[in-house]
């Protein structure tokens, strides 16, 4: 039977591959002493809808009731349970998380109802932790080996400069300026033009020495010289804007020439009265950018009528490091079969002319008697 609409089955190679960058992220998430955090899937819908009404994503939520009649919803994002998980904690209270979440939203062939999100984010921040979040970032995407750039941006400076302007409705004209790497230029000007903004565009096309005579961008400054420290190229674009219902600071988004999708994004926020950071990778649009090499040495192993001696082999090589399988299978054919099928990289099988255990290089063919 067929999944429903806008969701999916991971397994085979892909599977593995999305195991392999989770535990890239868990690892460096927790070398910079983030701690892990694990939280329903299933909410009340109040609590899920939060404070954020004007959020778009929230007309997308997952509603549902249980037997009680109660209204509950999938979780659409992490943050919203981080009221729950900062209770008593001392600040900086640094979590990430890792899991599904879930958009009730029209499907198309990059976009699906369940996800796996991976978050970072950082209770009671400075420009400090700003700056580690992006060095998380670009050690996380080396690893990868994916390609990127950091473009950071303030939501103070974009309203600073609104405000100077006079301008109005000053959420829609962030919108289109923020379109500015999706549309043409003359399309952002024409909808600026109805918003009575379109001379905007002449400010925010100017070098980055010119936005230095507005006082949000000294915080900005700051940002670089933290992230200079941590050896972390950005680059300013006083164009970017995300998340306008939230976001009060700082705000980044991580691009790649290889997708004209964002790869991860970011900003500073206000949570609980409490300046806060964070940031969210896609593991959907890590894996599909990613040239992660999987050539995991895997070794099967074939009692031959030695089943004893060949769980002993077995137990040894996993405690080894070694991914290892023992196959009970019939005869030398069937064995090459299976392996070649699994993508075995080694074989390790009773011999009975010599009586020992061969280890079979199933590439080059290269034999040799098993020792550890």
């Amino acid at each position: 039977m067929n999944t429903v609409k806008g969701f999916r089955d991971f397994g085979g190679e892909e599977a593995v591959k999305r195991a392999e960058i989770k535990k890239i992220l868990a690892k460096t998430f927790e070398s910079y002493n983030f701690e892990p955090a694990e939280t329903p899937i299933i909410e009340q819908q109040e609590f899920v809808k939060g404070e954020n009404t004007q959020d778009e994503v929230i007309s997308d939520i997952f509603k549902l009731k249980d037997k009680g009649k109660r209204s509950l919803a999938l979780r659409y994002e992490f943050t919203f349970q981080l009221k729950r998980l900062m209770k008593n904690k001392k600040l900086p209270y640094k979590r990430y998380q890792i899991g599904e979440v879930f958009r009730d939203e029209p499907v198309s062939s990059n976009r699906f109802r369940q996800f796996t999100q991976c978050d970072i984010d950082v209770i009671g921040s400075t420009a400090r932790d700003e700056a580690e979040i992006l060095s998380i970032v670009g050690e996380i995407l080396k690893k990868l080996d994916v390609k990127y750039t950091i473009l950071i941006n303030s939501r103070e400076l974009l309203n600073e400069i609104l405000s100077e302007q006079k301008i109005k409705n000053k959420e829609k004209v962030i919108r289109e300026l923020d379109k500015l790497d999706k549309l043409s230029e003359k399309q952002v000007k024409e909808n600026l033009k109805k918003l009575g903004a379109d001379k905007l565009l002449t400010i925010f096309k100017k070098p980055g020495y010119y936005f230095k005579k507005y006082k949000a961008y000294k915080n900005l400054e700051i940002l670089k010289k933290y992230c200079k420290d941590y050896k972390v190229d950005v680059n300013f674009q006083p164009n970017l804007a995300r998340g306008l219902s939230y976001y009060n600071g700082s705000i980044f988004e991580i691009k790649s020439k290889s997708v004209k999708e964002t790869i991860c994004g970011g900003g500073s926020y206000m949570f609980n009265k409490i300046q806060s950071t964070g940031l969210s990778f896609g593991l959907e649009r890590l894996s599909q950018l990613t040239k992660l090499k999987l050539d995991k040495q895997k070794t099967l192993v074939w009692p031959n009528s030695k089943d004893k001696q060949a769980i002993n082999i077995a137990q040894k090589l996993r405690k080894n490091g070694d991914i290892c399988e023992i196959t009970y299978k019939t005869n030398m054919k069937k064995v090459f079969e299976y392996a070649n099928a699994k993508e075995f990289s080694d074989l390790v099988f009773y011999d009975k002319k010599r009586n020992k255990f061969i280890r079979r290089n199933l590439k080059t063919g290269k034999e040799n008697l098993l020792k550890f």
